[in-house]
């Protein structure tokens, strides 16, 4: 008797998946080829299939509920970006420039609205909400084209971590004005913001004392399985007490993240998880478009894209203005205003709540989804915009190509400043092919004029490495002046190009310890030759013997070596004192040789 409903399920589960798919598959691919980004395409392609379309699949709603599940993995990801040390160092953009951002943008689209015949309740929870951006178009846009690391996509990267994190005071602030009658049972007003405290507190000390251990004891069992068994969980546990409080379940899913930011099994999780983001972002993309009233838009076409334009051109203005206060050159901030000038996915998560609380109607809910989506359709036309600008700002006479151009060679070499050129040359002139990478515009076009061809990108990627062609390479040579560097980067290098041997270069010693921990790694100071060269010479123009300079150097290069040894053991920069020359706590040191 069951039977039948079941293969009615399954038959038409296969059909819209084969629909929903092959629609993705051929816009993306043509827009891909267009140069307009798969977000374009998957909107169009949306459209084209639902039920203002074509009508070839139903219930937008119900894949779209699916398909939020890639923002809770999104937002999940960011999370084990973000260690509490990067989160310190980029505090004065995540807590001052991020809420500027969402304020200022914010409130002049509440102005822009309230001479509409809403409420001001009403355009204040959707002009608000209008202030955000969206992650899953920018990030990942950041990230592919390795621009993660500018001046621009370091500020863009801040103000879109703290757009996430505003949710909560966003829903907080339609909780207050909700006119919904108080005996429904849920929590209303600042209550939320008690919730979400007590929560996030929880979430921590239960990823210290519950699952760190968790994972420790996964790691003896050594199944690869379990650690995304473990990961998932943690993202589903996280999610569904702050969505059973009341809160966003991708906040749930971002503490989750940073709940896993030191575990060194984070990079393991990001790779295996990333792909179900990119399919479930997708179809988050293809029911936007298919949930688009296209009746909306016909019936108030000019108020639509009038209320599209004027959100893309008030942000872009206030994001500019917000970059060139903040330190941004004219046209790197002109570039991230462009980036951030779309509407956000949790746009269409508040205007639902706001519906939900009786603050608009359907009909508004409706045309500001549709200003939403609008404003992302914008996008891809921009970026291309900001990618000349990224450019022209440069000066750059050369084009920026991708290292999957390069032919394989036997080193790979990431920086070509000071320290890589040195390198780089010393390599080529022992016979050895060189592929060069480097992430500024300014050096790359520099090197050209050298005669020197370097690649754009980041070469800490994974997967740039392996279109640069690390798996064939016998060397990686880390030249970059990335003060930052540290084991978790370097970890899954070594692991996923273990024939490769790594050297990198250390800014001093303190860095040098935070790269040590990784195996098959070789570090080098950048300055500790120079100074033992430097030292050398010395002592040879004040009338020491050969002899006697060489011993006490090799003791120097012994003693040095025990320390940092001792260092790393201890994590303590006092540790193996008595092992340094001159200090108060040296052990004597009676060189053999003699003075001339």
């Amino acid at each position: 008797m069951t039977e039948a409903p079941s293969h009615h399920i399954i038959t038409d589960v296969l059909f819209n998946g084969f629909i929903l798919l092959g629609a993705a598959l051929v816009a993306v691919l043509l827009f891909r080829r267009l140069g307009l980004g798969a977000v374009l395409g998957y909107l169009i392609a949306g459209i084209v299939i639902g039920p203002h379309g074509f009508a070839l699949v139903g219930d937008a709603a119900t894949i779209l509920g699916f398909a939020e599940i890639g923002i809770v993995l999104l937002l999940f990801l960011v999370g084990l970006e973000l260690s509490p040390r990067r989160l310190w160092r980029m505090r004065r953009e995540i807590f001052l420039l991020g809420p500027l951002q969402v304020l200022l943008c914010g409130f002049a689209m509440f102005a822009i609205i309230s001479a509409m015949p809403f409420t001001w309740q009403a355009a204040l929870v959707l002009g608000l909400p209008l202030g955000l951006s969206s992650t899953a178009q920018t990030l990942p846009l950041l990230q592919s084209r390795g621009r993660l690391k500018t001046d621009y996509g370091q500020k863009s990267f801040a103000i879109l971590l703290f757009q996430d994190l505003s949710i909560v005071p966003l829903l907080t602030v339609v909780a207050a004005l909700s006119r919904v009658p108080a005996d429904d049972g849920k929590a209303s007003g600042f209550v939320l913001v008690i919730y979400a405290i007590l929560a996030i507190a929880a979430l921590v000390l239960a990823g210290r004392y519950i699952l760190t251990p968790l994972l420790k004891l996964i790691g003896k069992v050594s199944e690869r399985e379990l650690f995304i068994v473990a990961g998932l969980f943690t993202v589903c546990a996280s999610a569904a007490l702050m969505e059973y409080l009341g809160l966003s379940a991708a906040l749930g899913a971002f503490v989750a993240g940073v709940m896993l930011a030191e575990s060194p099994y984070r990079h393991e999780l990001e790779a295996d998880i990333d792909p179900f983001r990119s399919i479930l972002l997708g179809l988050f993309f293809l029911a936007v478009g298919m949930m688009l009233d296209l009746d909306v838009i016909a019936a108030q076409p000019l108020t639509v894209i009038g209320l599209a334009a004027a959100l893309v051109i008030v942000k872009i203005i206030i994001i500019f203005g917000l970059g060139r206060f903040f330190g941004l050159t004219s046209s790197a901030a002109l570039i991230m205003a462009l980036l951030l000038s779309q509407g956000g996915e949790f746009g269409f998560v508040l205007f639902a709540a706001a519906q939900q609380a009786m603050l608009i109607e359907q009909s508004a809910s409706s045309l500001f989804g549709a200003v939403v989506t609008l404003s992302m359709a914008t996008t891809p036309f921009l970026m291309i915009l900001a990618s000349r600008l990224a450019k022209d700002r440069n000066k750059s006479n050369v084009a920026l190509d991708d290292p999957e151009m390069a032919d394989n060679a036997s080193v790979i070499i990431v920086g070509h400043g000071r320290f890589g050129q040195s390198v780089s040359q010393i390599m080529q002139g022992a016979g050895r092919s060189v592929t060069l990478i480097d992430v500024k515009p300014a050096q790359i076009d520099l090197s050209g004029e050298f005669g020197r061809k370097v690649f754009y990108g980041d070469g800490t990627r994974i997967d740039l490495l392996r279109r640069a062609g690390a798996d064939e390479a016998c060397a990686i040579f880390f030249c970059i002046d990335d003060r930052e560097l540290t084991s978790e980067t370097l970890t899954p290098v070594t692991e996923t190009f273990p024939n490769a041997k790594i050297f990198v270069r250390a800014f001093d010693r303190g860095q040098a310890l935070r790269i040590m921990p990784s195996d098959n790694v070789m570090v080098f100071r950048e300055l500790f030759e120079s100074a033992v060269d430097m030292a050398e010479n010395g002592l040879a123009t004040l009338g020491e013997s050969q002899d006697h300079i060489a011993e006490v150097v090799a003791e120097f290069r012994v003693r040095d070596a025990r320390r940092l040894s001792m260092q790393r053991e201890s994590g303590n920069l006092r540790a193996g004192m008595q092992h340094s020359f001159g200090g108060e706590e040296s052990d004597d040191f009676k060189p053999t040789a003699h003075r001339q």
